[in-house]
């Protein structure tokens, strides 16, 4: 580009001393002096630490009591304000709940019947329904109840499942309706993280001890992970105490605590490790691992954060409480990554190399120990560091950038395209597990009641005149079993319509425009169709304004980190693909069903709430890896390599620890896969296939190759290049001081 410049600021070193006076070294200095302050002071914030864990541990075991499955209203909605008049309309309080009871006879059931009642009658906060409603001759039957003035719900309906659930003498005896539901699903959440991490924790150690060599290494990433995640549940105790949380946030913490810790803390780890193994002491060493690697996982961690924060801009609180969970449990492995850690290591001393565990492949940054003094070339530290597959892959990339970036893009293209023909939508029931209780008796009812039973369309109607015409036009309509006759009450009308259809169908949505059509302004319209028609309007609505927010956030604070125009733009190009070839995933999986020969059950569709959060969290994370090799690019080039060799060497010296940070999230993420819940399997399974294609294709193939292509336009920021002032700190070896002297001499 003719008249510009090319600005580089200064040399950094992978110790974090800096060689110029850019803003980022600033930053780098702090990040580095802040581990050093609190390695000086390792007994008081470990101290700290565990008294935090220890008494995070019992609220966090108790947090599920406090969540909530509703939320999902949308303020302002038709469904909102349906649902708020009809608490006007007596025998409507409270949330509710019935008995379903189910037998071989008119005469099992009825006896049966007499023993609930006896039952019911010891919780004073239950409250008729409505009369009993019989079924298949008199061989089921149904208690219509309303639970009233509890505050702990899902608690409630626990323990009225508990004590009502029965098989005897083959009659049947189960409790069903939204809140029952949800208490099943919290049952199941506890069950799914508990399984999910005892899959995922031996693998995670298994790849940690593979890749660092030693136990105590291995250990410390997964300590902060279980650090993060109880701390995190705790935080949700106390705010689930005075805000609605949506109960899918423990599935969302177990997921991001675990693999966001263990990545950001694996970072910082093999960089200290890889810095004593090249001759530094220990503080210099825990001091450059933290200005270099610390550096990218406090960039990255603010880039998930910000990311996140999209969320909010959905009108649902379900969906903002998720946001605030998962921006809670980033925050939390971030604060232990910086202020835990460097303690831990500090602790450690020379047992961060002890007991050693010989598992292949060979380890991360391991190369024999050498005295301070011992001078190596650069090109042979690198060899040793990266190892000579890596080298090679590197070397086969810069030769051929144009073949490699097309076929990279055309795979990610490729992978993306059933995106095309995305389906969504809401399955509440099917959250639960085809074998759940709840869900077996639900879809029973339906097919004895009729599939639209279980999910009228409530119109609540403002006069008397208009409800009966609703009415009439309604009850002519194909698709529609009954509609019954206005009733009054405080000041409206309300006209009940019995789809033919479920009401979660393409039919029953179909048939709620055509009531809306009839209706007008005339009437609001509550009810199970209607109140998902509403969330998904709030989610697609408002996807624009999430995506600009993420894009423009992300690009900026990455121009603060790289100083650069190209590179953040990049970032955000290599992201969207990432985000996109996972959506493709997930229609073929679970939207197209091409994994069912294998048993892998699919919905048929896309869970609404998936795509958004999906985008939310992969974008975040997918800067993880961009950040931490860019960073090790831009460290080579701001040394003197021309960036040909810079990017070279960042991609070689980052890509064995980029593979193994990748392996533990798609280990992690991938457990969910088979959670049970749509939403966690598919978010499980998007988030993995993310993860997957940004650490391979995209890190190790597309990037590098354009990056190559892009020459010194990589580094083009516009602003008047600053005079480089040389600062060697105290400490470094001859070889990192040689490497500073050739860096002065280029420029």
């Amino acid at each position: 580009m003719p008249g510009a410049s090319i600005v580089i600021c200064g040399a950094r070193r992978l110790d974090g001393g800096i060689v110029g006076d850019g803003r980022s070294g600033r930053v780098e200095r702090m990040i580095g002096g802040f581990a050093g302050f609190v390695a000086r002071r390792r007994l008081l914030f470990a101290g700290a630490w565990l008294v935090l864990f220890l008494v995070a541990v019992p609220f966090a075991a108790m947090q599920t009591g406090r969540l909530s499955g509703s939320g999902w209203d949308v303020p302002g909605s038709s469904a909102a304000l349906a649902r708020e008049k009809l608490k006007e309309l007596p025998g409507r309080a409270g949330e509710s709940l019935a008995v379903f009871v189910q037998g071989p006879s008119g005469a099992a059931v009825d006896a049966r019947l007499a023993a609930v009642g006896v039952e019911l009658s010891r919780y004073p906060g239950l409250l008729s329904g409505g009369p009993v409603q019989r079924f298949d001759d008199g061989r089921a039957a149904l208690v219509p109840m309303r639970a009233v003035d509890q505050k702990r719900i899902f608690d409630f309906a626990a323990g009225l499942r508990r004590a009502l659930v029965s098989d005897r003498a083959g009659v049947s005896t189960r409790v069903v309706g939204e809140a029952a539901m949800w208490s099943n699903f919290q049952e199941i959440s506890k069950k799914q993280a508990v399984r999910a991490e005892t899959v995922s924790f031996p693998l995670v150690l298994l790849i940690l001890f593979a890749a660092f060599g030693t136990l105590v290494a291995a250990l410390t990433p997964i300590a902060l992970g279980l650090v993060a995640v109880a701390v995190t549940g705790a935080v949700i105790y106390l705010l689930a105490g005075a805000f609605e949380i949506s109960v899918y946030v423990t599935n969302i913490a177990s997921m991001l605590g675990i693999g966001v810790a263990v990545d950001y803390s694996l970072f910082v780890v093999a960089s200290y490790r890889g810095r004593l193994r090249e001759g530094a002491e220990r503080g210099e060493a825990l001091r450059g691992a933290f200005a270099s690697a610390g550096t990218a996982v406090v960039y990255s961690g603010a880039t998930v954060i910000v990311s996140l924060l999209s969320l909010l801009l959905v009108n649902v609180n379900a969906i903002r409480s998720m946001a605030v969970g998962a921006i809670i449990v980033v925050a939390a492995a971030l604060l232990a990554t910086t202020t835990l850690l460097p303690a831990l290591l500090t602790l450690a001393g020379p047992w961060i190399e002890r007991p050693r565990i010989r598992i292949p492949p060979r380890r991360v940054g391991r190369s024999p120990v050498r005295r301070p003094g011992a001078h190596r070339p650069a090109a042979h530290r690198m060899a040793d560091g990266a190892g000579r597959f890596w080298a090679g892959w590197t070397n086969t990339i810069m030769r051929r950038p144009v073949a490699f970036l097309s076929a990279g893009a055309a795979v990610l293209l490729i992978a993306a395209s059933p995106l095309l023909g995305i389906h969504t939508r809401n399955g509440a029931l099917e959250q639960l597990p085809p074998g759940a209780e709840v869900r077996l008796a639900t879809e029973r009812l339906a097919e004895l009641a009729g599939p639209g039973a279980l999910g009228t369309m409530e119109l609540v109607v403002s006069s008397e005149a208009a409800a009966d015409r609703i009415a009439a036009d309604v009850r002519a309509l194909d698709g529609v079993t009954a509609v019954t006759p206005p009733m009054a009450f405080a000041g409206n009308y309300l006209v009940e319509v019995v789809p033919a259809a479920d009401p979660e169908s393409d039919q029953a949505r179909a048939l709620l425009g055509t009531v809306r059509a009839i209706s007008g302004r005339d009437a609001d319209i509550a009810g199970t169709t209607s109140f998902e028609a509403a969330m998904d309007r709030a989610i697609f609505g408002d996807l624009w304004k999430i995506i600009v927010f993420i894009l423009v956030f992300s690009y900026l604070i990455l121009i603060v980190l790289f100083r650069s125009v190209l590179l953040p733009l990049k970032a955000v190009v290599m992201n969207i693909l990432s985000v996109g070839a996972a959506y493709g995933v997930l229609v073929v999986i679970f939207q197209w069903g091409w994994l069912g020969w294998t048993g892998f059950s699919a919905p048929g569709y896309i869970d609404s709430i998936v795509p958004v959060l999906l985008l939310a969290i992969v974008f975040g994370l997918s800067m993880d890896y961009e950040v931490f090799l860019l960073t090790r690019i831009r460290e080579r080039y701001l040394a003197g390599a021309d960036n040909a060799s810079a990017v070279g060497h960042g991609l070689a010296a980052s890509a064995r620890t980029i593979t193994v940070a990748a392996l533990i999230m798609v280990t992690v993420f991938g457990s969910f896969a088979f959670a049970g819940g749509t939403a966690p399997r598919e978010l499980g399974v998007g988030l993995a296939t993310a993860i997957l294609v940004d650490a391979t294709i995209v890190r190790l193939i597309v990037v590098p190759a354009m990056m190559k292509l892009l020459g010194d336009w990589n580094w083009w920021f516009p602003v008047r290049k600053k005079p480089a002032a040389v600062s060697v700190p105290v400490g470094r070896t001859p070889t990192e001081r040689a490497d500073v002297d050739s860096a002065v001499a280029g420029q």
